[in-house]
């Protein structure tokens, strides 16, 4: 059979190319960027006319679309004009066999959730053997809300939404990819399936699992209330805006969870636990994983606090008189020495801002050689401070050690970090990548 995979370098379509590919099934990888023969160009931000799609369909006996956003702006066209217009040629095309990943959940609870499912209504509609698959939480070492939850779970004191009693039934990815060869091969047709672990858990417990996963000890919990937990989504948003985001809490609140007979049924047995889908993942490589994410954040959080202190001081705490003076003992011009303490100031605050807001290795590679400089020539003009019971000199070393692991933990530009989140996913476990 010729598969056509939207969504194929996402989480679950990457995947699901392996284990389709394993069956015999010749694999049609729906790609935005094409890179060889089995590639197909997609685009479920502007493929909208059904004549775009007749020609991609060529040849094509079943398509799986796993393609979804969190992006507010762009729900209506990846979750519902877009897939319309696919199902619609997929009809006209003769295409057989479809296959819908769609989201476990009320509608109401969530635009995520209403636009996947109104493009659900609209293949049911249609003369064609469909089935659409409502994934709990799909769990995966590589998934970026699985990771999400590692790093939560990973928190010295872990953060609650009310009291983390929100109930779940999240299931393992490859269950999921099985389900899917399942209903490629006659299973389920014109049936939804909701696609659940075998047990019903709690948000909590379900930390606490990936928790023991990786080797760590009880969780210490914090319960947030939920009006705070709102407010604090709203400000964490852009450092993460496909994860946090109102409408993931919202389809947190809602529940995300189904009996498991269904799924038993289409794969045949029962479903695995849900930390199964973490592989054979070392628990030291899962746990350095998911420390590293809110690691690395705290490490810039810090470091921007010292150039920006530093610079906040050095114009307005500390006597520009005592400055200036220590200056010239460096064998700074008198002349020039105001304007060098501005010029320091205000690149400590420039540094400060960027390493919030700008994170390169360019940016480290620059404060490492500023710090060498400057900490040479005032070991070279002002040996004392080598000496000093403060160590002004000395505390140098573990900025300098941070910057390092930054700089080593930093991809170049263009590549995309091992433990960075993915963009352009659901939260049905980001299954639905473009």
């Amino acid at each position: 059979m010729v598969v056509l995979i939207c969504g194929a370098s996402g989480f679950i379509g990457s995947r699901l190319c392996e284990v389709l590919a394993g069956a015999g099934h010749r694999v049609l990888r729906g790609v935005r960027q094409p890179r060889d023969a089995n590639d197909v160009a997609i685009d479920f931000e502007r493929d909208t006319d059904l004549a775009q799609w007749s020609p991609k369909l060529a040849g094509v006996d079943a398509v799986v679309n796993a393609v979804g956003s969190m992006k507010s702006e762009s729900l209506d066209l990846v979750h519902f004009r877009v897939p319309v217009a696919l199902f619609d040629a997929c009809v006209k095309a003769g295409v057989t066999r479809v296959v819908q990943i769609s989201a476990l959940g009320p509608s109401e609870a969530a635009a995520f959730l209403a636009t996947k499912h109104a493009a659900d209504a609209h293949l049911m509609r249609l003369p064609l053997d469909w089935t659409v698959l409502r994934p709990s939480l799909v769990v995966g070492r590589d998934g970026a809300s699985s990771r999400w939850f590692r790093c939560l779970a990973s928190l010295p004191i872990v953060p609650l939404p009310g009291r983390g009693e929100q109930r779940l039934r999240p299931v393992a990815l490859d269950d999921l990819c099985e389900a899917i060869k399942h209903c490629l091969a006659g299973k389920g047709v014109h049936s939804i399936v909701e696609v659940v672990g075998p047990r019903e858990i709690t948000y909590r417990a379900m930390l606490d699992a990936y928790r023991q996963r990786m080797g760590i000890g009880k969780g210490v919990y914090l319960p947030i209330p939920l009006a705070i937990a709102r407010s604090a989504v709203a400000m964490a948003r852009p450092f993460a805006p496909q994860l946090i985001n109102r409408d993931s809490l919202r389809m947190l609140q809602a529940g995300n969870r189904a009996d498991a007979s269904a799924t038993a049924h289409l794969l045949g047995r029962p479903p695995r636990p849900f930390v199964d889908g973490l592989g054979n993942a070392l628990p030291e490589s899962l746990r350095a994983e998911a420390t590293w994410r809110w690691g690395e954040l705290l490490l810039r959080l810090a470091l921007a606090a010292v150039w920006l202190a530093t610079a906040w001081v050095s114009l307005f705490a500390h006597p520009i008189l005592d400055s200036l003076r220590m200056l010239w003992r460096m064998g700074v011009p008198v002349w020039s020495a105001p304007l060098l303490l501005v010029g320091a100031a205000l690149l400590d605050a420039v540094f400060g801002v960027l390493t919030l807001l700008r994170p390169s290795r360019r940016l480290w590679v620059v404060q490492l050689g500023v710090i060498a400089g400057y900490s040479a020539i005032i070991a070279w003009r002002l040996p004392e401070m080598l000496i000093h019971p403060f160590g002004p000199i000395v505390k140098n070393l573990p900025i300098v050690a941070i910057l390092l692991l930054l700089l080593a933990a930093t991809p170049s530009r263009g590549r995309s970090s091992a433990c960075a989140p993915r963009a352009n996913v659901g939260p049905n476990e980001d299954a639905q990548q473009r």
